[in-house]
């Protein structure tokens, strides 16, 4: 067996986004659950799979696999909660999105989430 570095895992979860912006889903899918053997505690990983959901247009299910999974492991995650307030907007489900929205938005962990917490928050 062998290990990955950090920097050869990034460059595979970047690949998987890729895939995914590509719309190459089981692609993505596949890349993520070799990840997953190696970094199995990694929230990036969590949060490709909530971008992959989105970018299914199965908004439901990231919101599920956020809730149900994601935040579990990884409570308070900044870019989770951005990304489940995303899926509730798709949603149309614009109140209950204020509420991830605004945690994500309020912490300094990771400030690119806080941003886009912040850009997602409903008039």
């Amino acid at each position: 067996m062998f290990d990955l570095l950090p920097e050869e895992a990034r460059l595979l979860l970047n690949v998987a986004l890729m895939a995914t912006g590509q719309n190459r889903f089981r692609s993505a899918v596949s890349i993520l659950s070799a990840l997953e053997w190696f970094r199995p505690a990694d929230p990036s990983l969590d949060s490709a799979k909530a971008v992959l959901f989105i970018s299914m247009a199965d908004f439901g299910e990231a919101v599920s696999f956020i809730d149900d999974v994601a935040l579990r492991r990884f409570p308070g995650n900044p870019m989770l909660l951005a990304l489940k307030g995303m899926a509730l907007i798709r949603l149309g489900r614009d109140a209950d999105a204020a509420v991830p929205l605004r945690e994500a938005a309020g912490q300094t962990a990771d400030p690119a989430a806080a941003q886009l917490a912040r850009d997602l928050i409903p008039a």
